[in-house]
C-alpha cells in the first residue's frame, strides 16, 4: 500500500481572500520523480490545467519548467491576488499509484475550518471540483459534519454555489465547486447544455476555453 502525502504545505500569503482547495497531486510530486516540465508547486503537473487556465485569464506569460523562477512566479501571482491554496486531503492510501481521486483510501483530511478561522480575511474557497466521491468538496462536506456546519445552497448552476457560517468567528464563507482543471473531466465538461452552446456559437473553442470563461467569474476580484 503507497502512502501518498501531500508534498507542500497550506500557502496562504497575508490578507489572502480566496482559498484554491484540492485533494492531492499526482504521486509523482510525493516520491519527488518530476517530469520534464513539471513545477515544483502546487497544481505543478505538467499534465494539468490551473496554472495554464489562470495564465490565460490573467496574461502571466508563466514558465512551464522546474525551475525555481516557475515557483515563483506562481507565488507572487497567488500574493498579489490575495489567493491561497490549501488541498484539504494531507495524505491517503493507495493500492495503485495512480492520481485518481477514487482510489484514495483512509484519507486524514487537513482542518480547512480551523485555518478559516485563523485566516479573517478569507471569504471564498474554490474547490478544483465538486461533490463526486472523494472530490474536495466532497472531503469538506465530510470534514464539517465535526463541527456541525451546514453547506446552504445559493446557486444550483454550474459552478454550484454555497455559503456557510463558521463556528467561532460566524464569519460567512461561501464556497464554489468550479469543474476540475484536468483531462479526466473534460467528458464531463463535454456534457454540459453551457458548453455545447459555446461550441454551437465558438467552434473553434475547447473545453480549456469553457474553464477559462468560467475560472475568470470567480478568480478576479469582485
Amino acid at each position: 500500500m503507497f502512502l501518498h502525502a501531500h508534498p507542500y504545505p497550506p500557502f496562504i500569503p497575508e490578507n489572502t481572500e480566496k482559498l484554491i482547495v484540492g485533494t492531492l497531486p499526482p504521486p509523482r510530486f510525493t516520491t519527488r520523480e518530476l517530469k520534464e516540465g513539471d513545477v515544483d508547486f502546487c497544481y505543478g503537473s505538467r499534465d494539468g490545467q490551473l496554472w495554464p487556465i489562470l495564465d490565460k485569464i490573467f496574461n502571466l506569460n508563466l514558465s512551464y519548467e522546474t525551475t525555481a523562477q516557475a515557483v515563483e512566479e506562481r507565488k507572487q501571482f497567488l500574493i498579489h491576488h490575495k489567493i491561497g491554496i490549501c488541498d484539504i486531503v494531507e495524505s491517503a492510501f493507495r493500492e495503485k499509484i495512480d492520481a485518481s481521486d477514487l482510489g484514495m483510501q483512509n484519507a486524514k483530511l487537513r482542518d480547512l475550518v480551523s485555518e478559516l478561522e485563523n485566516v479573517s480575511t478569507i471569504h471564498t474557497l474554490l474547490f478544483t471540483g465538486g461533490n463526486s466521491k472523494n472530490g474536495p468538496e466532497y472531503f469538506f462536506r465530510k470534514l464539517i459534519r465535526n463541527y456541525n456546519i451546514e453547506l446552504k445552497m445559493v446557486s444550483n448552476d454550474i459552478p454550484r454555489i454555497h455559503e456557510f457560517r463558521l463556528p467561532k468567528s460566524g464569519r460567512t464563507i461561501r464556497t464554489v465547486s468550479l469543474i476540475a482543471p484536468s483531462g479526466a473531466a473534460n467528458r464531463a465538461v463535454g456534457s454540459l447544455s453551457a458548453y455545447k452552446q459555446m461550441k454551437a456559437d465558438f467552434p473553434e473553442k475547447n473545453t480549456i476555453d469553457f474553464r477559462v470563461m468560467q475560472y475568470s467569474k470567480h478568480f478576479r476580484s469582485e
